[in-house]
């Protein structure tokens, strides 16, 4: 539906985009992130035909917007950060005005701006003064011109930014409907709504794609490892001993102490190992006591489990296994139950702090050894 293909936008002495390429199906719903200053209006304003490439080439459904910018443009619907309105007409008057510069006929006008109306919840307001709408209200505004010709590609800057809690849950579900027909490119600062809506996940830093994929499959992408949190009801260093000795465990973490490394999952010593307690026959009196103490054992050991501590602790995996099962066969065969079990990942905020940190002390660190550099062969006066 959408291909972007080395496409750069270059400016005197600023940063613009470079050689962005990407492309997009119908149906997908791909969140667009990156830090202020990144190039994503930049790289938005160029699919929209807003700005011209200064290298690169864009195609919609197959027309180049290059070639057939008016051809183009009629598939796309978009929406920037501040959305188009002029505050003097009124809700219906505006409405009239875009399906008029959107070309659609006089005779389907009254119907769609119906729809319209109708999906984005604008009821009631139809002859009210734009410049009199709330700000929420306007952002709405700005998506129905945005969606009145059904385009077959949204382009969407911030849509729910100012909406409250149900408004915003509101433009999610619109969202996710015209995602199921159309194609959608969303930009937004808030990266739970990347979880909540999209299927994949573009971030762009410095002007370049830095991560392009699945918002799940990010973190293996990045080399995260295979980690389960534990909480497991059960003596700790019987816990501890069974969970290192299963296959495919590379390390294992208490989590009673938070500055503790991972240990390395080793045979454990003998001495450390919780060992039972052999009670020696001692004569006469003393040895019908410890007769008498077998009997009474399985009563205490099951007050002692129901009441007993738990132990909490991070696992993590040889080579991304999934250990779940094996620790789950194992703890129920020892009768350990297990309170609470975890597979850990790093956040979307996670992932976008560290791409778009570790680039931008990259960039600072290499343009002050440019800096270095030319101080370095420039002769003294």
């Amino acid at each position: 539906m959408l291909e972007v293909k080395q496409v750069s936008k270059l400016y005197e002495n600023q940063r613009g985009v470079h050689n962005i390429d990407f492309s997009m199906s119908r149906g997908e719903i791909v969140g667009f992130l990156g830090p202020n200053g990144a190039g994503k209006t930049t790289t938005m304003r160029m699919i929209t035909g807003y700005l011209n490439p200064t290298m690169g080439s864009i195609t919609i459904d197959g027309l180049s917007m290059a070639n057939h910018p008016k051809k183009a443009r009629q598939k796309i619907g978009y929406l920037p950060e501040t959305p188009p309105l002029y505050p003097e007409m009124s809700v219906q008057a505006y409405l009239e005005f875009i399906a008029d510069l959107r070309g659609i006929p006089v005779k389907e006008r009254k119907r769609r701006i119906g729809e319209v109306i109708e999906r984005l919840g604008l009821q009631g307001r139809e002859k009210q003064i734009i410049r009199g709408l709330s700000k929420g209200y306007k952002q709405r505004m700005g998506l129905a011109q945005a969606i009145i010709h059904n385009p077959d590609l949204l382009v969407l800057d911030e849509p729910t930014s100012g909406l409250d809690p149900k408004q915003i849950i509101e433009i999610r579900q619109l969202i996710r409907e015209l995602g199921e027909n159309h194609t959608v490119l969303l930009s937004t600062h808030i990266l739970p709504e990347i979880n909540t809506l999209c299927n994949r996940v573009l971030i762009i830093n410095q002007g370049r794609i830095v991560m392009d994929g699945h918002p799940d499959q990010l973190g293996q992408s990045m080399g995260e490892r295979f980690e389960v949190s534990l909480e497991i009801k059960g003596p700790r260093h019987a816990v501890l001993s069974e969970l290192r000795s299963l296959p495919n465990i590379a390390g294992v973490k208490p989590l009673a102490d938070e500055n503790a490394a991972i240990e390395p999952a080793a045979d454990i010593p003998a001495a450390l190992e919780p060992q039972p307690e052999e009670l020696a026959p001692e004569q006469g009196a003393g040895a019908e006591a410890s007769q008498a103490e077998p009997a009474a054992q399985p009563a205490a050991s099951a007050a002692a489990q129901d009441s007993g501590p738990t132990v909490k602790v991070l696992v993590s995996a040889k080579d991304n296994a999934d250990i779940r099962e094996a620790i789950f066969y194992r703890m129920a065969e020892l009768k350990y139950p297990i309170l609470g079990m975890k597979k850990e990942s790093l956040s979307l905020e996670d992932i976008f702090l560290k791409l778009t940190t570790n680039e931008e002390s990259e960039a600072s660190e290499a343009d002050a050894d440019s800096e270095t550099t030319e101080e370095e062969v420039t002769p003294n006066a």
